[in-house]
């Protein structure tokens, strides 16, 4: 049964996980996460990508345990150690997934439409926005109350948004926030009353106003800031602002500005 569909909304692609019946990822949701990326970042015409839930009250509950039970075993019963940081475990396709996502040059929005805990909310955690809807769902990484930890990102992201402090809070005791809470502590861009996907639509349909290139760059270098050398990072960024200070773009709309037909806080 096919776990992920795509809509179109004009330059907007609205992902809906609508993973039978609890809202859990496992493994079949996998593969296609893979076949949705490749479609919406070879899509010219896409220019912001929305992620939700397609059941009510939940974006990805989060990874199955039932499965991640089952790897465990038989990795005991294969005599598997593998506690040696010398020697890293492989990206798995799921990790490859989620920096992909990080890495597009594409806007990704996560419209956290209910609960969204452990590797739902490390999918969440590579967007670039999370809209949370108000509402008695649970936003979190609790691994640490099953005796694991997050594992898709999880440590590393949450203290790059919140920092150390927060992360530790949240990771070491295995609490979750009410959407609220989690706007509050900065888990989440903002939590809005009504449907986080329409919410989500608005902020991608401006997205889809803005230059594509501009939009890629900013990405690219904001993401990457925390990862290079300061002086690395700022000749990126002069690199980057000059090759969009060229291009037809930019100066089509510094014309408008400057002949007093645009303000640059005009969208």
């Amino acid at each position: 049964m096919t776990q992920i569909s795509i809509e179109k909304d004009g330059a907007v692609a609205v992902v809906r996980f609508t993973n039978p019946p609890d809202g859990y990822m496992d493994g079949d949701t996998v593969p296609e996460i893979t076949v949705m990326l490749d479609q919406v970042e070879g899509d010219n015409e896409v220019r912001a990508v929305i992620l939700t839930g397609g059941l009510p009250d939940v974006f990805v509950r989060h990874y199955s345990v039932v499965e991640l039970e089952a790897r465990a075993r038989g990795l005991r019963a294969d005599g598997v150690e593998t506690a040696d940081l010398t020697r890293p475990v492989p990206e798995r396709d799921l990790h490859r997934d989620f920096r992909r996502i990080e890495d597009s040059p594409k806007p990704f929005i996560a419209a956290i439409n209910g609960t969204a805990m452990g590797g739902g909310f490390e999918l969440a955690l590579r967007c670039d926005f999370r809209i949370a809807q108000d509402g008695p769902y649970s936003i979190g990484l609790p691994e640490v109350n099953i005796g694991i930890l997050p594992g898709a990102g999880g440590t590393q992201q949450l203290s790059r948004i919140i920092g150390q402090a927060k992360t530790l809070e949240l990771t070491l005791l295995g609490k979750t926030l009410s959407p609220r809470e989690a706007a509050a502590y900065g888990l989440v861009t903002e939590c809005c009353d009504g449907p986080a996907l329409d919410r989500a639509l608005e902020i991608a349909q401006e997205l889809a106003t803005k230059s594509p290139h501009a939009l890629a760059y900013i990405k690219h270098l904001v993401r990457r800031s925390e990862l290079v050398a300061p002086m690395d990072g700022l000749a990126a960024e002069r690199t980057l602002f000059a090759d969009l200070l060229v291009r037809d773009e930019a100066v089509e709309l510094m014309t408008e500005m400057n002949r007093g037909k645009r303000d640059i806080r005009d969208r």
